[in-house]
């Protein structure tokens, strides 16, 4: 049986793996896939790349991009969300802040540097016309640390996935002011350089059993109740997350890889652009 690493959020994206591992999916092709949560998110998940603490990640596509630039060891192998990201804009919940335009000049929590909570609130600026090289940030690790940070007053707004923050919202923790998708497919299978030199055949089985998991997930009976339990998500929240969202099963194209370093340069979160075999491992070679 051959052990492999992969980590990822703790988040409903994420059940069709969960899925494939509990109903032995891997097993069966002679591999022990090993899941790990990490709830810091993509920063904290480039690094253990980077570390080669894991194998593969379910990592964010613009956040795995500016690390690649920045020299981690690592490739996208394949989408697995094709569609954006819809983050959220929170603020505590008694927040003097009405609207996103109110937030400019104010301080954002994020989970740490390179996160996609860090990237996204250059995004949303740039939305907003705000300069971006004057944000301000407080990190704070995870969701927990966001509820603290913006409690206690120590940051004035969160980015941080739409429907994984709603039941706080629900709860009156935060108020949502509004979303920004991002501008690309938002999730992909990264793997290190060291798993794809050694172990490549062992990914294609990987990507196989996930694959036919994700083409066939939404038609699961009840997958929206499954859903709604297990994540501790409203019902309705779930239905309206499922219509926007779509797996991949495929490798990113060519130019969405493009418009990705062409936003990170423009942002001046990365300083180069990297040649697209650099960032996107191909199975033909």
């Amino acid at each position: 049986m051959k052990k492999v690493q992969i980590i990822g959020v703790p988040e409903h994206f994420n059940l069709p793996w969960h899925m494939a591992i509990e109903e032995g999916a891997f097993e069966e092709r002679g591999i022990d896939l090993q899941w790990t949560d990490v709830p810091e998110g993509t920063g904290k998940m480039c690094q253990m790349l980077q570390n080669e603490e894991t194998d593969l990640a379910i990592i964010l596509t613009e956040g795995l991009v500016k690390s690649i630039t920045e020299g981690n060891p690592a490739k996208i192998v394949q989408e697995y969300i094709s569609t954006p990201l819809q983050w959220g804009i929170h603020v505590r919940a008694k927040s003097q802040y009405k609207t996103i335009a109110d937030l400019k000049g104010t301080k954002a929590a994020i989970s740490r540097l390179g996160s996609g909570s860090h990237l996204m609130a250059f995004v949303n600026a740039k939305n907003e016309g705000w300069a971006t090289d004057s944000l301000q940030f407080e990190i704070i690790n995870n969701l927990d640390g966001a509820v603290a940070a913006l409690t206690d007053g120590e940051a004035d707004y969160f980015m941080w996935e739409h429907f994984t923050t709603k039941p706080l919202v629900d709860q009156g923790v935060f108020r949502r002011l509004g979303d920004c998708p991002t501008p690309w497919p938002c999730f992909v299978v990264a793997a290190t350089q060291k798993f794809l030199n050694e172990d490549k055949s062992t990914l294609k089985h990987i990507l196989e059993v996930i694959n036919n998991y994700t083409a066939e997930f939404k038609q699961i009976p009840s997958i929206d109740r499954s859903l709604a339990n297990r994540y501790g998500q409203q019902l309705e929240d779930i239905k309206e997350w499922l219509k926007i969202t779509r797996w991949g099963q495929h490798q990113m194209d060519l130019q969405t890889i493009e418009k990705v370093q062409d936003t990170l340069i423009d942002l001046k979160l990365i300083n180069k652009k990297l040649k697209t075999e650099e960032l996107l491992q191909s199975f033909s070679n």
